[in-house]
């Protein structure tokens, strides 16, 4: 019976192991995407999102945390997303 249960969450920690490894791997791919998706935009003069100023104006009023759920509302962000997104209008 032990051995069994021993089994089984080894069998658990290996899948558990493999999938973060793939979920970092599609991280990374996802921001060199991000990267190059950046360089284009800059490179054709691409227009800065509208919704932009009103997340600057949000951010300097110190409302970040509106920032935040707006981004996630205009852009359909994460909370993670959305707080990385307030946090590059920041600097």
């Amino acid at each position: 019976m032990q051995t069994i249960l021993l089994s089984v969450v080894a069998i658990l920690l290996f899948t558990v192991f493999i999938l973060m490894s793939k979920i970092d791997r599609l991280e990374g791919r996802i921001r060199n995407t991000q990267q190059i998706l950046e360089q284009i935009a800059a490179q054709y003069d691409m227009p800065e999102n509208p919704v932009n100023d009103e997340l600057r104006r949000l951010i300097n009023e110190g409302k970040e945390t509106q920032a935040i759920k707006r981004a996630r509302e205009a852009l359909g962000l994460s909370l993670i997303e959305g707080k990385q997104y307030v946090e590059r209008l920041k600097s």
